[in-house]
């Protein structure tokens, strides 16, 4: 039987995020955005902070990223990060308020430039994720097509 799926398995050190077939990934790495489909050729990659992007029929969520490494072999998409948030992991006041605290400008030492860097970069993918639709909602799937939804830990 063919089919246009493959397995997309999101690993932290605490947690299996996503163990589940999908249709498409899209995420961001180091080197520039990277799409996954199907019997893609194996590869690794090193993520950067950003979004993945899943696409699973004809449905779209994302997750966050900060960071990590990303492998396809065998049909088999495995990402493992430090971090992982799905947008129901994701404080949106509080993302606004850091990113807000780390725009203020003034005298500050290069360390305390470098955190806020990473402070409104971590925010700007967590607020991007917080605008997909919450994971349970995006990944109702079609009950004729026999497809379960997203093995996913929130």
């Amino acid at each position: 039987m063919i089919t246009n799926k493959f397995r997309l398995r999101i690993l932290t050190p605490n947690e299996i995020k996503i163990d589940e077939d999908v249709g498409m990934v899209i995420m961001r790495c180091t080197t520039g955005a990277m799409g996954i489909m199907a019997g893609h050729e194996s590869r690794s990659a090193v993520l950067d902070y950003g979004v993945v992007r899943i696409i699973n029929n004809s449905k779209e969520y994302g997750i966050a990223v900060f960071g990590g490494i990303a492998e396809m072999c065998s049909n088999v998409l495995t990402i493992l990060t430090g971090e992982a948030q799905s947008p129901g992991d994701i404080d949106v006041e509080e993302a606004k308020a850091a990113l807000k605290a780390a725009e203020i400008q003034g005298k500050k030492t290069d360390l305390e430039i470098a955190q806020d860097q990473v402070t409104l970069r971590r925010t700007l993918v967590q607020l991007e994720v917080s605008s997909y639709p919450n994971i349970s909602a995006a990944s109702d799937d079609d009950p004729q097509s026999g497809d379960s939804p997203p093995n996913i830990t929130i």
